[in-house]
């Protein structure tokens, strides 16, 4: 096969990586800086999947507010997570991830419940419908208005966390909880916000999903799959790790269907034994994964 067949799928590739990144961050971020193991990660990509699907109607103006609104969506799921597990702090994240799982499985009984168990995607302006011609190939218009904004998010999450004051206060806060609350900021508020943050970011990614993807009874689980894999190989509470991971994890997965299609569904998991067995024979001799 020539190399430029592959442009396309990579291409793909990357966009469906930073989409990846942008659903893992708001987990890895919930565990690394806000202490929260949250299982219930996947059903507010759904629902925020949900809520734009239901939303944007064709126009710039409704697609606009079904972005917000699947953002804050997310962001009031992140808080009332917050709310809930406070009480669990210092008990091990073994009751947190029974709490959320629990909340992961009403939340997405309810989701199907109230928007029916058809795949939904939805209304686009016409510009996003159309496509144009990239290296010789036609590529649809909204995967790449969906990569330039995943980019700016990803980016922009950067800024945040590594140039900004709430940045660093969240990044002292992993580091030293007993030494911000010496400079009169409660950490349960710093812990909050993140929750917060990273639900709003999962409800983002659901909204940028579905108009390739979709929506539907699945999209939970498969989304929560994906980002524990992503977060995993990536290294536990690193966000630049779950970037990388999730670009691999994209190539990987259209490279893979594209190109490999009898062994796609076990490419994926192939390439994470691997990475996590160099991982494990990297580690100093008496050193813990």
């Amino acid at each position: 096969m020539h190399v430029d067949a592959y442009l396309i799928p990579a291409v793909d590739g990357v966009a469906y990586g930073l989409l990846l990144a942008i659903a893992a961050a708001g987990l890895t971020v919930a565990f690394g800086a806000g202490g929260v193991l949250n299982l219930a990660h996947g059903t507010l990509i759904a629902a925020g999947g949900y809520v734009a699907a239901a939303t944007s109607s064709g126009t710039w103006p409704s697609l606009a507010a079904a972005v917000a609104l699947a953002a804050g969506v997310g962001a009031a799921g992140g808080g009332v997570l917050a709310a809930a597990t406070a009480a669990l702090r210092g008990r091990g994240h073994l009751d947190q991830a029974l709490l959320t799982f629990g909340v992961a499985l009403i939340g997405a009984d309810l989701l199907t419940t109230a928007y029916g168990s058809d795949t939904l995607r939805p209304r686009l302006p016409e510009v996003l419908e159309a496509t144009v011609r990239v290296a010789g190939h036609r590529y649809p218009v909204d995967r790449l208005a969906v990569l330039g904004v995943a980019v700016a998010v990803v980016a922009g999450g950067y800024v945040v966390l590594h140039r900004t004051h709430a940045g660093r206060l969240i990044r002292a806060t992993v580091d030293d909880r007993a030494m911000v609350a010496g400079i009169g900021v409660n950490p349960r508020l710093v812990d909050a916000a993140v929750l917060v943050a990273a639900g709003a970011l999962a409800g983002l990614a659901g909204a940028l999903t579905t108009p390739i993807l979709g929506v539907g009874p699945h999209t939970a689980d498969t989304a929560l799959l994906l980002s524990l894999i992503i977060v995993v190989c990536g290294g536990l509470g690193s966000v630049p790790g779950a970037l990388a991971a999730a670009l691999a994890v994209g190539v990987v997965q259209t490279v893979g269907v594209t190109s490999f299609p009898a062994v796609a569904p076990y490419l994926l998991i192939g390439a994470m034994a691997v990475v996590l067995l160099a991982r494990r024979t990297s580690l100093p001799t008496g050193a813990s994964a």
